[in-house]
């Protein structure tokens, strides 16, 4: 299994501390944050990591250079940046039509309390290698910020069948307030999807419509994961990871 970071973002929400080094590198105790992903990700099952930078951000490599992962590190570069979708997409050729599940974790999103990508892998397993997505419950008012998903089942020891996602709704349009938090296993034909995907909110590429199109064709399981997402992009985020990694050692 191949693991896939995209971490390409300017970090517009940390600014101007993003202007000297990239939200990925934001330390966490002596490590920088993306070594804690990667760690996750081969932890998890990952045999190799693939991640999606930007050429204004040389840090990102250096550190590896200078201290290796126990998995070799593929770097692509996305030299015009049009949403997450887009970022996903510029891997493709790195994955093909491999049967492997691709597993996704944002650079941004830190995860406390647990692998979630690990007990993704299992859910997966499971249920016959199926997609899964990583989800979390937030306040309704908040929905218009994330991939919201609707389940076509009861949620059982915190996983479902998925019937819809959908991209920053509306509060009024939300199906739920089960939100995408930052981890995704999917099916490799999400290349396939991506590679004629039309922009939708924002304008940009995104990965929740190209998955609402899988969809049809794949199971997709949402799954509300152990632990609590971080979202590193911002200093709030970023100090709550602070608090919860000092707590967990």
């Amino acid at each position: 299994m191949k693991a896939l970071i995209p971490a390409a973002g300017h970090g517009t929400r940390f600014a101007p501390w993003t202007k000297l080094i990239p939200k990925e590198m934001l330390p966490i105790g002596a490590r920088p944050a993306i070594a804690l992903i990667v760690d996750e990700a081969i932890e998890a099952g990952a045999d190799e990591v693939v991640i999606i930078t930007s050429p204004e951000k040389p840090l990102l490599k250096k550190w590896f250079e200078l201290n290796p992962p126990k998995a070799p590190v593929v770097w692509v570069d996305q030299l015009e940046q049009y949403g997450l979708g887009h970022a996903v997409l510029q891997a493709a050729e790195h994955f093909g039509a491999e049967s492997d599940p691709v597993l996704i974790l944002l650079g941004d999103a830190l995860v406390s309390g647990g692998n979630a990508s690990s007990a993704m892998m299992e859910i997966s397993k499971a249920n016959g290698g199926a997609s899964v997505i990583g989800c979390e419950e937030v306040p309704r008012e908040r929905v218009s910020r994330y991939g919201i998903m609707r389940s076509s089942s009861e949620i059982a020891e915190a996983f479902f069948k998925l019937a819809d996602i959908v991209e920053k709704p509306a509060v009024e349009d939300a199906p739920s307030n089960l939100a995408v938090a930052g981890r995704y296993l999917l099916d490799p034909a999400v290349f396939r999807y991506l590679k004629d995907q039309t922009a939708g909110v924002g304008g940009e590429i995104q990965l929740t419509d190209a998955i609402r199109r899988m969809l049809a064709e794949k199971t997709v399981f949402g799954y509300i994961y152990p632990g609590h997402r971080h979202d590193i992009g911002n200093p709030n985020g970023y100090l709550k990871a602070l608090e919860a990694m000092n707590e967990n050692g």
